[in-house]
């Protein structure tokens, strides 16, 4: 269920701060005490990040020796004292897929809900919407994973929204529901989001066609 590994999440998180976090802070600052005051509270919120940025790495520490508990206080933590940062959001997306792991889906549920809801960034809130969807279907809650998958616009994301719906509906014994979300995610411009290959595979066990791949498309394949 997971996006990016927790390598690639923690460069994420370093780039939104990069391009977001001097005007957050500007835009609540202004107006707030002067420049002495911007300069102190500017000081103080790169602190925190700073500080955030390290609690999730002892965090992801904790979860790599297998220490959950320690793991999932830090977690309580960054979204208590550090939830304006995307170590917040992060956070709850390495618990929830460790809490499936180990079939503690209404505990994934509640940090994925927690990230749709209150993440930073809008792609966070799009790969959180996802996984809740998969967990709420494994819990029987089909009707409830399609209504979560309701968006109006989520852009690179639509071949991964199609298929996590044609899995859901497959679940929920709907294959050619299940069939046409499959095509429709195939024919999409994936930019690795979905493994091809793997959809390719669901489409033929419903009976279905692939679309060609494009470059059996190109001149040079003829």
């Amino acid at each position: 269920m997971s996006e990016y590994s927790e390598a690639e999440q923690m460069e994420r998180a370093k780039q939104w701060l990069k391009m977001n976090g001097l005007w957050i802070i500007a835009g609540i600052a202004i107006g707030a005490g002067g420049l002495g005051g911007y300069r102190w509270y500017h000081e103080r919120r790169n602190a925190q990040a700073e500080t955030a940025s390290a609690r999730y790495e002892e965090m992801l520490n904790a979860f790599t020796r297998n220490d959950r508990t320690r793991g999932e206080t830090i977690v309580a933590e960054l979204n208590n004292e550090y939830a304006w940062t995307p170590y917040a959001a992060l956070g709850n997306l390495v618990a929830a897929r460790l809490q499936v792991d180990a079939n503690e889906l209404d505990k994934a549920a509640t940090g994925l809900k927690k990230v749709m809801e209150s993440a930073p960034e809008q792609e966070f809130k799009l790969i959180a919407r996802m996984r809740l969807a998969r967990v709420l279907s494994a819990q029987g809650k089909y009707d409830d994973a399609l209504a979560t998958l309701k968006v109006d616009d989520v852009g690179e994301f639509a071949p991964r929204f199609a298929d996590t719906r044609g899995d859901v509906l497959l679940a929920k014994g709907d294959r050619d529901g299940a069939l046409r979300e499959y095509l429709a995610a195939r024919a999409g411009e994936s930019k690795g989001r979905v493994d091809n290959e793997l959809l390719d595979l669901k489409i033929r066990d419903l009976g279905g066609t692939p679309p060609p791949n494009p470059e059996e498309l190109s001149p040079e394949a003829s």
